[in-house]
């Protein structure tokens, strides 16, 4: 438990630049606090003493508020910034090294039923390693979002997500792959240039809309200079390519 607690203080150290020292890590962070009470309520879970684990989580969401179920297994090297509104499901696993913002649920899709079988049925996601998780971000039902991936805030995901993929939208979608050895980034998206398929599907419509907007304005001169003369009777260079369209 200790060292899982030098690791969250580590990365706390490691990706706020806010971040004045350890003593106020220790002190000041939400995060640290949380995963603090959470280190101690997952083995009294484990232990069936789980009365007071969730007792104890309780409290914790009450200080931070952020909350995470005593049973979710939380590996060494977590940091959630700013922390308020974080949920983490009773089902979820999240791995080594993982950053997630404000605002973000590891939920579950399925209703559990009243039985324990039924309640420990796996429902809410896994994170692997080094993921980075934006602001708002909805990870729902029992997907894997593996090592490396990010997700963009207020995205929405409900399919894994491969390794080293970038996911944005609602539904998300991959827009981007990770590159090796890429140094950490800020909300998982701050520092994107890929531009997304809709995005260029935009922009060549605006595009033709210029287009057809300079052709009627030829046309139109045309009329006023010469009212008899044939509207149809244009240069090729003003004509829009039709095929060209339906080839789009």
């Amino acid at each position: 438990m200790l060292g899982k607690l030098r690791s969250d203080l580590k990365a706390i150290m490691e990706r706020d630049p806010a971040a004045q020292g350890v003593f106020a890590a220790i002190f000041l962070y939400p995060s640290f606090h949380v995963l603090l009470f959470h280190r101690i309520a997952h083995p009294l879970w484990r232990w069936h003493f789980k009365f007071i684990a969730r007792a104890i989580m309780l409290f914790a969401r009450l200080l931070t508020g952020i909350e995470i179920h005593p049973q979710a297994k939380i590996g060494a090297g977590l940091f959630i910034d700013h922390g308020m509104g974080v949920v983490i499901g009773q089902t979820a696993t999240v791995g080594e090294n993982v950053t997630l913002y404000h605002g973000v649920t590891l939920g579950g899709v399925n209703p559990a039923e009243n039985s324990d079988t039924q309640r420990d049925v796996k429902r809410h996601p896994t994170i692997g390693d080094n993921v980075i998780i934006g602001a708002g971000a909805q990870i729902l039902g029992p997907i894997t979002i593996h090592k490396c991936a990010r997700v963009g805030g207020n995205s929405v995901v409900t399919k894994d997500v491969g390794e080293g993929i970038t996911v944005v939208g609602i539904p998300a979608k991959p827009v981007a792959r990770r590159r090796a050895n890429e140094r950490f980034t800020a909300y998982a998206v701050s520092d994107m240039t890929a531009t997304d398929q809709t995005e260029k599907t935009l922009s060549w419509m605006s595009q033709q809309i210029i287009q057809m907007q300079e052709q009627i304005e030829v046309l139109q001169k045309r009329q006023t200079v010469n009212p008899s003369s044939d509207l149809h009777e244009t240069g090729s260079d003003n004509t829009l390519n039709i095929s060209e369209l339906e080839n789009k």
